[in-house]
């Protein structure tokens, strides 16, 4: 038997406010295959669907999935599908569900596929016991099949942050791309297996190297008496000149 989602209170965000606004460079550009499209805007869509579920820090060759575009392109799929194929690939498993927490996956997930942050801890909650007990596979058919994201997205438009900038407002929402693919506590594991090795000074002579030699420290002291001389001299000048004592 499944689990229902759990329910949980919509906060008040960006995205919740009604209204009508202008074209601006602001606004989302929306890629859709309504109306269309010429294969230039395909490729396009494309590229907006890679970025917007990779993000910015896993646009690779590698994550390119060509079969993928082709049915797409021909039509055989939506672009719904296509979104859904691209959170389901083994390179968004690895890279993006494997280092993090079921909460931090489903805050990451929320934010790239729903094109909004979490409402809060409930709503991380209800849709963490959904990925622990149907799966990866489970919780994104839910996701893609929530009212929420029919409603916005459809099965033509590729998601985006929605309204992160308010007319009303000064100041917009951060974007949702500024959260790196995983945490601190998988960093300080990657850490721990050697994978950030500390960067080691190099040195171009012997007496760079600390502790340094007794003529490199004195050489050091009179370089700064020297100049602390000579700016000292530099400013009674010109005291004296802007009292007439003396002319520059």
């Amino acid at each position: 038997m499944t689990i229902p989602l759990l329910e949980y209170s919509p906060t008040t965000q960006n995205q919740r406010v009604e209204g009508f606004e202008i074209a601006s460079p602001e606004k989302p550009r929306i890629y859709t295959t309504e109306g269309l499209p010429s294969s230039v805007e395909v490729d396009e869509l494309i590229w907006a669907a890679y970025r917007q579920i990779f993000n910015e820090q896993q646009l690779i060759y590698h994550n390119y999935k060509n079969a993928l575009e082709s049915q797409l392109r021909a039509g055989q799929i939506t672009v719904r599908d296509f979104i859904r194929s691209l959170l389901l690939s083994e390179s968004f498993r690895r890279n993006n569900y494997e280092p993090n927490s079921n909460y931090r996956f489903v805050e990451l997930c929320i934010q790239r596929v729903l094109g909004r942050e979490v409402y809060g801890e409930r709503e991380k909650l209800a849709w963490s016991i959904v990925l622990a007990t149907q799966g990866l596979n489970g919780f994104v058919d839910q996701l893609l099949n929530t009212e929420e994201y029919l409603t916005h997205f459809g099965y033509d438009t590729v998601p985006y942050q929605r309204r992160r900038i308010l007319p009303q407002r000064s100041q917009g929402n951060l974007p949702s791309a500024r959260m790196p693919r995983y945490g601190e506590d998988y960093r300080q594991k990657l850490e721990s297996l050697g994978y950030f090795p500390p960067l080691m000074p190099t040195y171009r002579w012997s007496w760079q190297r600390p502790p340094y030699p007794g003529w490199v420290r004195l050489t050091g002291r009179l370089i700064a008496l020297t100049g602390g001389g000579l700016l000292t001299l530099g400013v009674v000048a010109v005291a004296l000149a802007a009292w007439g004592v003396i002319s520059l």
